[in-house]
């Protein structure tokens, strides 16, 4: 039977790839890297970098395909989603059908497979779409709000207090937010749009990488530079990979 890896590569450092990662990038016949176009085409070097560096099997080959663009027009963003997620199962059926009965494939994913990343549900269609039959594992990595702390120096939590991890779409809706907040996936700057102007928020956008920016302050102080800092970084590299965390509150402020 097949075999295939999910494995978490981390936030674009490649020191965060784990030895647990590398040990299954080695034992795999093929190594699949997406591509998202000359404009993204630093997502899919970190993850060649990644290889070079620690891909020492001979045997192991990289094979690179292409994401296909996510259709927006005339669709809500959940049909989008899931026509997008459909296509991409596509490919993964014939990527799968390109390994040999009892082979080994791998796909690196940013940050860790288990947040606000589809590959695992879009693995599972691929498996109802007919792929041939395989075995799923999945490698853990570094994820972004992991990244995010460190490079800020910050516990995400305040003592004793639950932290919600959400999206942009989703912070503009709810109007009772916990008192840390992680959002992620927020092309529109939704932060910038909170009336809480004495909150904290702790701001980064390329974590792990040489490019990284962090910033971080009162929200009504530093709400516009963010935005103005995010677009620019954009238009330098062609896209980013930003997120934050917003913050109401002290430690022991409730007692």
């Amino acid at each position: 039977m097949r075999q295939i890896s999910i494995i978490g590569i981390g936030t674009g450092n490649p020191e965060h790839v784990t030895i647990q990662a590398i040990n299954v990038m080695n034992a795999a016949d093929i190594v699949f890297i997406p591509t998202k176009g000359v404009e993204k085409d630093g997502l899919a070097e970190v993850r060649r970098d990644i290889c070079r560096r620690y891909v020492t099997n001979a045997a192991t080959r990289l094979v690179e395909f292409a994401i296909p663009k996510r259709a927006t027009a005339g669709k809500t963003y959940v049909e989008s989603v899931d026509d997008w997620h459909a296509a991409i199962a596509g490919s993964y059926v014939k990527l799968i059908e390109g390994l040999p009965e009892g082979g080994k494939g791998a796909f690196l994913v940013w940050g860790d497979p288990s947040l606000y990343d589809s590959t695992l549900r879009i693995i599972e269609r691929a498996r109802q779409a007919g792929a041939p039959e395989f075995e799923l594992s999945v490698i853990p990595g570094i994820t972004s709000i992991q990244a995010l702390a460190a490079s800020h120096r910050i516990p995400v939590n305040l003592v004793g207090k639950p932290v919600e991890i959400t999206t942009a779409r989703r912070l503009l809706a709810d109007n009772d937010r916990a008192e840390s907040t992680i959002v992620m996936l927020d092309g529109e700057q939704a932060f910038s749009k909170i009336d809480d102007p004495d909150a904290e928020i702790f701001w980064g956008a390329y974590l792990g990488t040489e490019d990284e920016i962090i910033l971080a302050g009162r929200l009504g102080d530093i709400s516009e530079e963010i935005v103005r800092t995010r677009a620019e970084a954009r238009a330098r590299h062609g896209w980013i990979m930003d997120i934050y965390l917003l913050r109401k509150g002290r430690d022991f402020d409730d007692l």
